[in-house]
């Protein structure tokens, strides 16, 4: 039984971690927390589902025509708005404010278009378990541990050894310095926009394809970012342990004590760290950040 529910927490943790390296690259070079991106996620799930009922596409080429739209939306969130602000010098809390907006206007367009419905994809693994031992493990739980895990591994080797990540660490350390040494600053973080959007469009099919798609799903952003502070905002190992420590904390919570003190037990969890060590476990500096 605790097997099961630490394979279930692992897989969920996997999600949440999809969503919260998105936030930490995008904090390490911005300094802000872009609130839209819980719902990049949910645009991801969505065109999903689109293409897959309406177009009879595969399913596997609808998830990519699903990333891919997840990405780009990211990216257009960064060209069309957080790019216009920063040239405009204007201060970090324009950018969060300007987040909310695209996170408020994006659920509320997916409330019109859909309804509000809770929807399902036409393909989904099956419900059914591995046994192993006495242990029932869910073969959708499995799935998404495996594929959540490739994509993280390659998510590290991409930022500690390519230029690419030399580039995104060398503007999040600073970005001046950055940019006279030759660095194409506003094409390194318009490209660190579409990875995160891509992040967020696999987070939206796999958690769709668990919950189902709903327009409010991309509420789970906030459960993303809790993960990117208590690992440290800006460290992507941070964000991979901190959401992989909630996911257990939260599939444990429900497991054994009651499914409706989950968020109390996320949020408490917060609010200890930050009395703790507000820096996160990894150390990261977080003063006169928003």
């Amino acid at each position: 039984m605790f097997l099961q529910q630490l394979v279930t927490g692992v897989s969920v943790g996997g999600i949440y971690a999809l969503l919260a390296t998105g936030y930490s690259l995008i904090y390490s070079l911005l300094d802000f927390s872009n609130w839209a991106h819980g719902e990049v996620a949910m645009i991801g799930a969505y065109t999903a589902l689109v293409v897959s009922s309406t177009l009879g596409l595969p399913f596997f080429l609808a998830v990519v025509v699903g990333i891919a739209g997840a990405a780009l939306f990211s990216y257009l969130n960064e060209r069309v708005a957080y790019r216009r602000i920063r040239h405009n010098n204007s201060p970090n809390m324009f950018l969060m404010i300007a987040a909310m907006g695209l996170s408020t206007v994006y659920q509320q367009a997916a409330n019109l278009i859909f309804t509000g419905k809770y929807q399902m994809y036409d393909f989904r693994l099956p419900v059914s378990t591995i046994q192993i031992g006495n242990t029932y493990l869910g073969i959708l739980d499995m799935v998404s541990l495996v594929i959540t895990a490739v994509i993280l591994i390659g998510l590290i080797y991409l930022i500690n050894k390519t230029q690419f990540g030399l580039n995104v660490r060398a503007i999040a350390s600073n970005s001046y310095a950055a940019r006279v040494l030759g660095v194409q600053v506003d094409k390194s973080i318009a490209s660190v926009f579409l990875l995160a959007g891509g992040l967020a469009g696999v987070a939206g099919v796999l958690y769709g394809m668990k919950y189902n798609v709903f327009p409010t799903m991309g509420n789970v952003g906030l459960k993303a970012f809790i993960a990117s502070v208590i690992g440290g905002l800006g460290s992507v190992p941070g964000a991979i342990v901190g959401a992989v420590l909630l996911g257990i904390i939260e599939t444990l919570c429900t497991a054994y004590i009651n499914s409706s003190l989950r968020d109390f037990f996320s949020f408490a969890l917060l609010i200890v760290l930050l009395l703790v060590k507000p820096s996160g476990l990894f150390g990261v500096d977080v003063q006169d950040k928003a």
